[in-house]
């Protein structure tokens, strides 16, 4: 079954909540999905250049009316 998980690091500065989502990543199965709440700008950039390199799929990234970035990864290996 495919899971959704949220992890919120809204508040946390970098590598604050890159951080947070690699130590999420190792807890959730292949095919899962991480949405990642963050306020801080350089998640935005961060994340999505760690995914492809460790190889992982971004799903989408958005930016809501309160400036949080959602960012959508789902575990790939």
């Amino acid at each position: 079954m495919i899971g959704h998980r949220v992890v919120d690091a809204r508040g946390s500065f970098c590598p604050g909540p890159l951080m947070e989502l690699i130590a999420a990543m190792k807890q959730v199965a292949v095919g899962d999905t991480l949405e990642l709440l963050s306020s801080d700008e350089g998640s935005a950039r961060d994340v999505p250049e760690w995914v492809q390199k460790v190889g992982h799929v971004m799903e989408r990234s958005e930016r809501d009316d309160a400036r949080v970035w959602h960012l959508f990864v789902r575990k790939a290996k």
